[in-house]
């Protein structure tokens, strides 16, 4: 809201000039002093702190002698100003146009000698005012003295209302200007509200400030903003170094202020429960070897972490940026063995394989894939996509388990292709029902989002794109849902591995046959969507271009489609699990679940090489585990075998089996295991801080602050903290480095 002139026949507002305007005074003797000088009747009847909450004056009813800037962006009142310049007769050429809450009194003789008196004491008492005295402690410590209390409460207010907004939410600055254009950053309207509330530490602070200045330049904002930020990640790794080992893992792109950054996580065990935290971005820029230096440099130096105690690696990655990440997680495996790469558990494993391939027509699927996600997040689409499947299949048995494949969340799971080509007719017959959007229930985005998918999916490329991958990723589908499903079928998977890599390779040396029959269905599925079977545009314009002889539709597409993705699949396949991988997975049979499926005949020694240099006693190791199989074998018929790592470490026995239980620790780190609840908080409340906002309010440290509201932080922390790096700053004298105060949202280098 603007600020109006209280003086008499002053009809100035703050949003229409930079001129600087000040509240009355909370201090009564010298708010009196004010409003008789205004010589507003009505005034008189209210008490100082109406005055000082609702009532502004503007700079020019003051000497310019007692109004002074400490910055650019900050004007200040002396301690003993009171306004003196009014105009006090122009409203009599014109008496119509004095509004009657500003009329003026008039003074008798009796009122002039009182003010004379006021005013006369008011300056003996200024000239004898004395300095605040401040006790003697009788303690060694040395004393702080008012200013400095004042100062570190004036902190300490400022950090609370900066993790208030945080943890609600709140972006440092709206995206468009008030309806006055004033107030646009939420941390100067916050300050501003405490304020009017009577917030004691701010009066003090700033009671003798233009109330439409800022309180805060950039700087100290930002300087505000990374001791939160550093503070909320200082506890998270205090927790990972207790622990130990961790593994990493790197969430999608996230673009900001042009700039490409990664979401880092670590995943650790902390007090015997598996988490898994965000704690800061990665810039993108540069080179693979660039991109594993800074990486390697944010652990070591910034965060003080070992980066020998690494256990594992899981990059989300997609289109482009995924294999760069697949460049670097190699690079980091060749300079640590440790640093196992492997999928994460909260992506499908087939998900995580088409990612993969470098093919334009696959990364456009997958593209369209999270189009098509989106679109069937928004009101009524999923439902009229239910409808579209039950009226193509005839409401039969099948259309009944397609609706329950193709629920929310169905583009991220392990069949997503064979789902996508099985809904493919009834999809396309409900985005032209959205499209045509007869009853006017969805968006302008909506139609736009359906408009982009029907392009891509009545394209004949796509069609075979799909069919394609449907067909070669069936052989790792039960191999991906075991990898990333309970323990024991994690410890399955890692011994199917040769049955997955063998039927691969079956169907690579008999590509002709196979393509020849996943050809001929996809020709079946086109001819249903009445998409003619053709040549990419792009190919046949470059076959004109280079004079090439006429090329054959399917052995075009077993050329640039099938082959590829045959054997890009296998190679990833083979890359992702390599013969430590497989060690790492068979060491689960630790878990006594696994233990008795496999009769106890387990020999976990035979693949202990991979972490014997993390073991407290390796040369115990074999007597210990031969310990830990007769424990489980003759336990009492009513004690329970733990089926999890999580189930086996909360056994206070585990304790008595130091090897066993680092061992344990060590393996859960492992990004392909699920969390403990089967849920990923972290990756949770960072889509939602994201997807909340603007790109224009994204903001490093409150992103910070906002997913990792659940980490316990001391205020007093923070303001010593700040105290320490900047014993030079006060914000009572502002620098004169800029006045932006949205720097900080964009900057996250």
């Amino acid at each position: 809201m603007p600020n109006f002139c209280a003086a008499p026949n002053c009809t100035r507002k703050s949003t229409e000039s930079d001129l600087a305007f000040f509240r009355f005074p909370r201090d009564p003797e010298r708010c009196k002093l004010w409003v008789e000088n205004c010589r507003r009747a009505d005034l008189e009847t209210k008490t100082s702190d109406q005055l000082n909450k609702h009532y502004r004056l503007c700079a020019k009813h003051f000497d310019p002698a007692m109004v002074y800037k400490t910055s650019p962006y900050r004007t200040v009142l002396k301690d003993t100003a009171i306004p003196t310049i009014f105009d006090l007769t122009s409203h009599l050429k014109n008496p119509n146009t004095m509004r009657h809450r500003k009329r003026i009194k008039e003074l008798t003789e009796e009122d002039l000698r009182k003010i004379k008196e006021r005013r006369l004491a008011s300056s003996i008492d200024q000239l004898v005012k004395k300095e605040p005295t401040v006790e003697e402690s009788n303690n060694d410590e040395p004393q702080m003295s008012v200013e400095e209390k004042e100062y570190r409460d004036y902190l300490r207010l400022q950090f609370e209302i900066l993790l208030m907004m945080g943890k609600q939410n709140i972006p440092l600055k709206n995206d468009q200007a008030s309806e006055f254009g004033h107030m646009s950053n939420n941390l100067q309207a916050l300050l501003d509200v405490r304020m009017n509330a009577g917030d004691e530490v701010l009066r003090r602070r700033f009671q003798d400030t233009a109330v439409n200045s800022e309180y805060l330049s950039s700087s100290h904002q930002n300087q505000l903003l990374d001791v939160c930020e550093n503070t909320v990640r200082e506890e998270i790794l205090m927790e990972v170094r207790e622990s130990r080992f961790f593994s990493i893992i790197t969430g999608e792109l996230v673009e900001f202020a042009d700039e490409g950054q990664l979401p880092v996580y670590l995943r650790f065990v902390s007090q015997n429960i598996l988490r898994e935290e965000f704690v800061d971005f990665l810039l993108f820029e540069g080179s693979e070897f660039e991109l594993v230096e800074r990486l390697e440099s944010q652990l070591t130096e910034r965060w003080g972490l070992s980066i020998e105690d690494c256990r594992g690696q899981a990059h989300k990655a997609t289109g482009s940026a995924s294999t760069k990440m697949k460049a670097v997680a190699a690079l980091l495996m060749e300079k640590y063995p440790l640093v196992l790469h492997m999928p994460c558990s909260s992506t499908a494993l087939n998900i995580h394989l088409s990612h993969s391939l470098p093919f334009p027509n696959v990364q456009n699927l997958m593209e369209t894939l999270r189009r098509i996600s989106a679109l069937f997040e928004a009101p009524f689409t999923l439902d009229e996509l239910h409808k579209a499947v039950s009226v193509y299949y005839q409401k039969s048995e099948r259309s009944e388990a397609l609706i329950q494949n193709c629920a929310a969340g169905w583009t991220k799971e392990h069949n997503v292709f064979d789902v996508l080509l099985e809904i493919l007719p009834p999809l396309l017959l409900c985005i032209e029902t959205i499209l045509d959007n007869t009853d006017g229930k969805f968006t302008a985005q909506v139609m736009a989002n359906a408009y982009a998918v029907t392009e891509t999916l009545a394209d004949f490329e796509m069609v075979v794109t799909i069919v394609i991958l449907k067909n070669v990723l069936t052989f790792t589908r039960a191999f991906g849902r075991n990898l990333q499903g309970k323990t024991l079928d994690v410890f399955c998977a890692a011994n199917s591995l040769t049955a997955v890599l063998h039927s691969l390779n079956e169907v690579n040396d008999n590509i002709d046959v196979y393509h020849e029959f996943w050809y001929e269905e996809a020709l079946n599925m086109a001819g249903l969507l009445g998409v003619p079977e053709n040549l990419p545009r792009l190919f046949i314009r470059k076959q004109r271009a280079s004079e090439m002889g006429e090329v054959q539709v399917e052995a075009y597409y077993k050329e640039y489609v099938t082959v590829p993705v045959m054997c890009g699949i296998m190679q990833e396949v083979e890359d992702m699990f390599s013969e430590n991988n497989l060690k790492a997975f068979k060491c689960l049979s630790l878990v006594p679940g696994i233990m008795g499926q496999m009769k106890f005949n387990t020999m976990e020694e035979n693949y202990a090489d991979v972490y014997r240099s993390d073991l407290p006693s390796s040369d115990t190791l074999t007597a210990e585990l031969h310990c830990w199989r007769i424990k489980w074998k003759h336990r009492g018929k009513e004690v329970p075998l733990p089926n999890t790592i999580h189930e086996t470490l909360q056994l206070p026995d585990v304790n008595f089996f130091p090897n066993v239980n680092t061992f344990l620790k060590v393996l859960s780190t492992l990004p392909v295991l699920k969390l403990v609840d089967s849920s990923n908080a972290a990756v949770e409340r960072f889509q939602a801080y994201f997807g909340k906002l603007t790109a224009s309010q994204w903001n490093k440290s409150l992103a910070m602050l906002n997913i990792n509201t659940h980490v316990k932080y001391d205020l007093d922390v923070m303001v010593d903290k700040y105290c320490r790096l900047y014993p030079e700053e006060d914000p009572g004298v502002e620098s004169e480095e800029g006045t932006d105060l949205e720097v900080k949202g964009s900057n996250v280098s």
